[in-house]
């Protein structure tokens, strides 16, 4: 009876470590939203299964929410100026 129980227990224990470490993200983040939905807390979950929490956390991880960076062909700040020259490699 107790090896039956002592099994089980590092069976669920390599399971949990599998589906934390090696399964797909989207996997993990499928997951985290049943475990949510059963009435557990979504940032320890995100946190034991290493995903950032969903946008209805409010935590602002995600950086939608974030002012969006300048062009990248805008001159640098500090005067300098670079040119691309683009060359064609004949064989």
């Amino acid at each position: 009876m107790w090896q039956t129980i002592i099994v089980a227990l590092i069976v669920a224990a390599a399971l949990l470590h599998f589906s934390t470490k090696y399964l797909p993200a989207g996997v993990r983040r499928a997951i985290v939203r049943g475990l949510v939905r059963c009435g557990l807390d979504e940032a320890k979950m995100s946190n034991l299964f290493k995903v950032a929490p969903g946008c209805g956390s409010g935590c602002g991880s995600c950086g939608s929410c974030d002012t969006p960076e300048p062009p990248a062909n805008t001159p640098p700040a500090d005067g300098s100026t670079k040119r691309v020259i683009m060359m064609q490699v004949q064989r």
